[in-house]
């Protein structure tokens, strides 16, 4: 990635706390990111019937995670298997 502030890139590692550290400090710490590994979020919005959001919201509750997070776990899974049904 160029570096476009005119600053010099942060080079090597540094921990967890110290990352925290500077941008606490607002400091920039765009050097220290590998942007290639970054992952593109798209929101969309999907309506429930009352009942599938309390047994989400039952689900969520029992694994101490939130809703949203039980939803992109359970996609995930269905669509990592494998399927009986490719698509062109």
């Amino acid at each position: 990635m160029k570096n476009t502030s005119g600053k010099r890139k942060a080079r090597g590692r540094i921990s967890a706390e110290e990352l925290d550290r500077k941008f606490e400090r607002g400091e920039d710490i765009t050097g220290f990111m590998d942007f290639k590994k970054a992952t593109v979020v798209k929101r969309v919005n999907v309506d429930f019937p009352v009942w599938m959001i309390e047994r989400l919201d039952n689900e969520a509750l029992k694994l101490n995670v939130s809703r949203q997070a039980v939803i992109k776990m359970w996609i995930h899974e269905r669509l990592a298997r494998p399927s009986a049904h490719k698509h062109p």
